[in-house]
């Protein structure tokens, strides 16, 4: 099964351009408009590869009350935080990015996250 780039934020344009850009650079994507969405999902999967992309600042589930559920769940996924606003950094995340994130900033952060996963295959 390969990796897979789970994105979590609120904004249709945001999911939009960040999945188009990460299929271009060859990642498979999955995107959910709220962390409920991803959490219904990943609870099933808790095994699958991959890293998550998520928004801190959402409405219902935020960001890093979705870290905590997925934690208590077992669901081992390195979370790579993003936001607008300024939030503290989180922790348990394997970066936080400030929105708009550059293109390179965004891939190198995913390779990182990703390598950890591998790491510790």
């Amino acid at each position: 099964m390969s990796a897979v780039v789970h994105v979590v934020d609120d904004e249709p344009s945001v999911r939009k351009a960040v999945s188009r850009l990460l299929r271009a650079a060859g990642y498979d994507v999955a995107i959910y408009e709220s962390a409920e969405q991803l959490l219904d999902r990943v609870s099933d999967q808790k095994s699958e590869s991959g890293c998550i992309l998520a928004d801190v600042l959402m409405p219902g589930v935020s960001g890093p009350a979705m870290r905590e559920r997925l934690e208590r769940i077992g669901a081992r996924l390195p979370i790579l935080f993003m936001t607008g606003s300024v939030e503290p950094i989180q922790r348990n995340a394997e970066a936080f990015l400030k929105k708009p994130v550059a293109k390179e900033e965004l891939l190198d952060a995913i390779e990182r996250a990703l390598g950890s996963v591998r790491a510790s295959e």
